[in-house]
């Protein structure tokens, strides 16, 4: 591990009188796989919109290389180039095929060649088992499939970080096996990941870290020995045993 690429300091969001996020701390190393877990409505998505702007904090700090992003003047555009994300409900273009859809942002953003994107889309896809499928609308794919191009369009941005807000929770059951199978070979080459799941059993086997939030603050982190097996605070305990009560 090298030093922290990325760190929050206090971050707030408020929506009018309503407080999301109180004091979210913490800091992503290079190549680090973060993990988020905790009850719906806690703040977990949130703090991943705000990591790359697509919410915009109400208080703290969002450092990147030590540099605070939120500070005038700083080049949002430059930042949100290298942070990728991967959404609930995949947000492909519905008007463009699977390879387009994993060159435009290349082409408009990074100012690649087309020739370049369409080699990196195909590399990427071919990575996601999804090559065979480049002229397919996603309106022609399944979910696990669309998700699948969605992860090939995100890493072919070269983000430095690439979040995953709960990638598997519009998935049916047959299909989150396919998609998690392309996150734990995407950990494996070094990407640096921040992902929010409720699937516990799978934060375990790919984490190097856990945060649990609720109530806007990090209630606890750790190992995923520590949290998961040897929970310290209450509301972890709690959430943890509601949960293995509802999956037996």
């Amino acid at each position: 591990m090298t030093d922290e690429i990325l760190r929050l300091q206090h971050l707030q969001k408020s929506y009018g009188d309503h407080q999301v996020l109180r004091d979210i701390s913490f800091g992503i190393k290079q190549g680090e796989i973060t993990t988020i877990i905790g009850p719906s409505g806690g703040g977990k998505s949130t703090t991943l919109r705000c990591i790359n702007l697509l919410e915009q904090p109400t208080g703290g700090e969002i450092e990147v290389h030590g540099e605070n992003i939120l500070a005038a003047g700083y080049n949002l555009n430059a930042y949100r180039a290298k942070v990728g994300m991967v959404f609930q409900q995949f947000d492909l273009f519905e008007n463009k095929n699977v390879l387009q859809n994993c060159m435009i942002g290349q082409e408009l953003v990074l100012k690649r060649s087309k020739a370049e994107a369409k080699q990196i889309a195909m590399h990427n896809l071919e990575e996601v088992g999804m090559a065979p499928f480049i002229n397919a609308t996603p309106q022609q794919l399944s979910g696990g499939q669309q998700q699948r191009v969605a992860i090939a369009r995100a890493i072919s941005m070269n983000p430095e970080v690439l979040l995953f807000d709960e990638p598997t929770s519009a998935l049916d059951p047959e299909m989150v096996g396919e998609v998690l199978a392309v996150m734990k070979k995407l950990a494996e080459t070094g990407l640096t990941m921040v992902i929010v799941t409720h699937e516990i059993g799978f934060a375990k086997s790919i984490s190097d870290r856990i945060l649990f939030i609720a109530d806007g603050v990090i209630a606890e982190q750790g190992t995923p020995a520590e949290i998961l097996d040897h929970p310290q605070n209450e509301k972890t305990q709690k959430f943890l045993h509601n949960f293995r009560q509802n999956a037996f």
